[in-house]
């Protein structure tokens, strides 16, 4: 049985060890390839039974060589870097590991926020975030997360989840919503981490944008697909009170950075899950995940049917 870990983006070397650890105590064999190419993939996907990935692209021609590949497990909550449907027809069990990432994330969101509204620290007056509202769009793990960290500020917290019942978001101290419209009116920062699908795919742009309160600041920790960036380009222009902060650089970064200037800030690559501790856990629940399906079928976070 081999397990292969193909990243272009490094695993921590704690993080490798602990994944050959795990891997070889249950008697499988590891293969890594870092910062490979997609002809370095093609080649060992060949021989690999499970196969463990971050932001990498595996789509069907990967899985047309992998004669033997049963799993493919993702370090991480997002997936769309994984073609479920092709892993579907390939008989495939696609995973994520929900959970590993969420508060490094989480306190990358009070990172921008606390550099935004002290106004990148440019010496000019800022503003606290005590007393002021946030709205978290979507309340999985890392939504959480976020307002836990933004109860401790004490920031008024409201979250809207279609797929999380109102008495599970109110048991963490916050306000249920339930529909964009509320979310960006009633709250001066909105922290975004929605995945990207056929529903979200640039559905955050000029109306909802321009509903938000004075000095109203959007946080986008999910994917840069959700964002319309010509809408949110035009709202920037109208509202100059309006500020933008990501761990995705959009498509028109430098449109944006020469437009806006101090009113937006991007990190230069994703950013969100780059701690040491995420990267570990995050490595090791995809090593465990992996050989507790290859062994036991185990599939508890299955992302594809």
């Amino acid at each position: 049985m081999k397990i292969l870990v193909f990243t272009e983006k490094p695993f921590a070397a704690a993080a490798v060890k602990a994944i050959e650890n795990a891997i070889n105590a249950a008697g499988a064999d590891l293969e890594l390839v870092e910062r490979g190419t997609r002809e370095d993939l093609l080649k060992a996907v060949e021989t690999a039974d499970g196969l463990i990935v971050r932001s990498d692209k595996i789509d069907a021609e990967v899985m047309d060589h992998a004669k033997n590949l049963k799993v493919i497990v993702r370090a991480g909550a997002g997936y769309d870097n994984i073609d479920l449907a092709a892993a579907t027809a390939h008989g495939i069990c696609v995973m994520n590991t929900p959970g590993q990432n969420s508060n490094a994330v989480a306190e990358l969101v009070f990172g921008m926020v606390i550099m935004m509204c002290r106004n990148q620290y440019n010496g000019t007056s800022g503003s606290e975030l005590k007393e002021k509202t946030l709205g978290i769009y979507a309340f999985g793990q890392v939504g959480r997360n976020v307002a836990r960290i933004a109860k401790g500020f004490g920031m008024k917290v409201s979250a809207l989840d279609v797929f999380v019942k109102d008495e599970v978001i109110e048991a963490e101290g916050v306000r249920p919503l339930h529909a964009p419209e509320e979310l960006f009116s009633e709250n001066q920062y909105v922290s975004l981490h929605i995945p990207a699908t056929p529903q979200t795919r640039g559905s955050i742009g000029y109306d909802l944008v321009m509903k938000m309160p004075k000095n109203g600041v959007l946080i986008n920790t999910a994917r840069k697909e959700v964002i319309d960036e010509e809408g949110l380009i035009k709202a920037l222009r109208e509202r100059e009170d309006i500020r933008y902060v990501s761990d995705i650089k959009p498509d028109r970064a430098d449109e944006f950075e020469k437009e806006f200037a101090a009113r937006v800030f991007f990190t230069p690559k994703k950013m969100g899950a780059q701690t040491a501790e995420a990267n570990f856990n995050a490595g090791v629940a995809a090593a465990e995940q992996s050989i507790a399906y290859l062994r036991d079928g185990w599939n508890k976070y299955q992302v594809n049917k």
